[in-house]
């Protein structure tokens, strides 16, 4: 007996055959039906509000598991707003699948003024790493498997898959054999060595360093390369100072780490050895005299040899990924009995405590203040985490974001995810959602009222699938604070209400609500959450005169308001 398969029939085979377990996306014409046969088939969808929020959330999936995450959307509006995301992903490598339902070619291709009619596979290929269209049910199996290879192979990113209405709903040639049509890719991130030359190279320059560092980047926690970067850490003390995604990849509180003293660690270094971390805008794309010493030698570890030389001269490429080149360097540094000389790091144990004393004065002091700062919402979690160091972390915002990777402390591997190499906000709740599907652990998503504005709704999404996660909203009254002055009596565009009830929006769809102006509150809240495991949105009242411009970014801005005022500040070099 032959069994009938058509176009949508069989996309739900090949994600089974390949071991997709969660899709996370938004349905409407012409993938509703696409989204009820997952279900059938026992792959769990989640809904989301938008389809950037879905397409964020497969791609932190991505992230944190290593397979491809798998997004599904609508038409035309349905695929552009899920576009931004998936572009958002190939910049911080997270590989990630978005497959969108198009409408009818022919229409489209004439611009006869089809239903959402758009040519989505062209316009996605500038934003992804690759994108393939599929015309035929035949050639579905086929489709899937390259867009699964494409997304991890190499430097992992994101990939577009479109499927148009009417091929979701045409059946297959009956003399061919639906299994036959499907394909689960043999090795598609294989191995990929350093040669012996490149190695020695490395190692003759990292073991000649008197100030060596490491700098640790979210591709190291991609790669699950804990295990070889803490043996070449402890067995040489090199200081090191991870990125906010890379914290946990040795725990924050680590007597190697650097990061208490970051910019004598890298200001003063002769060797930097980049580990998972592109010299890109997050370094001031490797500049000299700061971040970095004009003569500063780097190593540098990637996936992709197009990355090396990208900003500065690299002394020694490690083209590879991060497991395997490790898997070579750290016994050839080992066999040398390299160790970080001792007058390099009394010099930054003793920057390291000084500012260690002045940022514990500044957290007391915190605790203390009436209306709360950053201080006051933050310390209850960094406490938490301590005593629950599988508990994961989202952060976004400005102020928030920069304030609480200073003052969080991480312990494990990709429990931090934050607004990444493109810096977008309204990630946090997508984030969450994820994480808390991905590892069934609780999440804290800790956001400025600025960043939470942009995917609030997901809060609805968090407690339909009663997910165990807590929001912690810093309400500062504002995009980077509440104070800025009005200008002839407008409303200052950076203003936010600082009245507004965050909390209630949590309510209004059966999850916990706190509001809360104190550090005991915060604590007491937070502890209740957390314990309960249900959904859980804290407004945090702070005082709107806390927060600055951008952050620490505010020199990207090209002119600063004054009273008086613009003032044109001279372009950064």
């Amino acid at each position: 007996m032959t069994v009938k398969m058509n176009g949508a029939d069989l996309l739900v085979e090949a994600l089974k055959a390949n071991g997709v377990k969660n899709v996370y996306g938004l349905v409407g014409i012409p993938v509703t039906d696409v989204s009820r046969l997952m279900e059938m088939e026992g792959i769990h969808f989640y809904a989301f509000r938008r389809e950037d929020a879905a397409v964020e959330a497969a791609a932190a999936a991505g992230y944190l598991t290593g397979r491809p995450g798998i997004a599904l959307t609508v038409s035309a509006p349905g695929f552009l707003n899920g576009l931004v995301a998936l572009k958002e992903a190939t910049e911080n490598c997270w590989p990630v699948i978005m497959i969108s339902g198009s409408s009818d070619r022919a229409l489209v291709d004439m611009d006869r003024g089809e239903y959402e009619g758009m040519d989505q596979y062209n316009a996605a290929k500038p934003f992804c790493k690759a994108a393939f269209r599929i015309d035929k049910p035949e050639d579905v199996g086929l489709g899937v498997a390259r867009a699964i290879r494409a997304a991890i192979g190499g430097r992992p990113g994101g990939v577009y898959l479109d499927v148009p209405g009417e091929m979701l709903g045409q059946m297959l040639d009956p003399s061919i054999d639906p299994a036959s049509t499907i394909h689960v890719p043999v090795d598609p991130a294989p191995a990929q060595f350093p040669s012996d030359e490149a190695v020695k190279r490395a190692v003759d320059i990292l073991t000649s360093a008197k100030r060596p560092a490491i700098l640790l980047g979210k591709g190291a926690a991609y790669a699950k390369a804990e295990d070889q970067i803490r043996d070449l850490v402890s067995s040489t003390s090199i200081p090191f100072l991870p990125m906010s995604m890379a914290k946990g990849i040795i725990p924050d509180g680590d007597k190697n780490s650097a990061a208490a003293a970051r910019s004598l660690s890298l200001g003063s270094a002769d060797v930097i050895l980049l580990l998972g971390c592109r010299l890109n805008w997050l370094l001031s794309n490797g500049a000299s005299p700061k971040p970095f010493s004009e003569d500063v030698k780097f190593i540098q570890v990637d996936i992709d040899g197009q990355e090396i030389d990208s900003n500065r001269h690299i002394a020694a490429p490690l083209v590879g990924d991060m497991v395997s080149v490790l898997s070579k360097f750290v016994p050839a540094v080992k066999a040398a009995g390299y160790k970080a000389p001792q007058d390099w790091l009394d010099k930054i144990a003793e920057k390291k405590a000084s500012n260690v004393e002045k940022m514990s004065k500044a957290e007391e002091a915190g605790k203390g203040k009436e209306p709360m700062g950053f201080y006051g919402a933050m310390l209850p979690i960094r406490d938490l985490i301590a005593d629950n160091p599988d508990t994961y972390l989202v952060s976004e915002g400005a102020n928030t974001l920069d304030i609480g990777r200073d003052v969080i402390d991480i312990f494990q591997p990709r429990h931090r995810l934050d607004t990444g190499t493109w810096g977008v906000m309204g990630v946090g709740l997508p984030y969450a959602i994820a994480t808390a599907v991905e590892t069934g652990r609780p999440v804290i998503d800790l956001a400025g009222d600025s960043a939470f504005g942009f995917d609030g709704m997901e809060t609805e999404t968090v407690c339909r699938y009663h997910l165990p996660v807590i929001v912690v909203v810093c309400n500062n009254g504002g995009i980077y604070n509440g104070k800025d002055p009005e200008i002839d009596g407008m409303v200052s565009p950076t203003y936010l209400d600082p009245s507004g009830q965050y909390d209630l929006l949590s309510r209004a769809f059966g999850g916990r609500a706190y509001c809360v102006r104190t550090y005991q509150e915060m604590e007491d809240a937070l502890k209740e959450a957390y314990a309960s495991k249900e959904p859980t949105v804290i407004n945090a009242v702070l005082d709107p005169n806390m927060g600055k411009e951008s952050g620490h970014i505010g020199h990207l801005n090209p002119v600063i308001f004054h009273q008086d005022g613009p003032v044109d500040l001279p372009s950064e070099k």
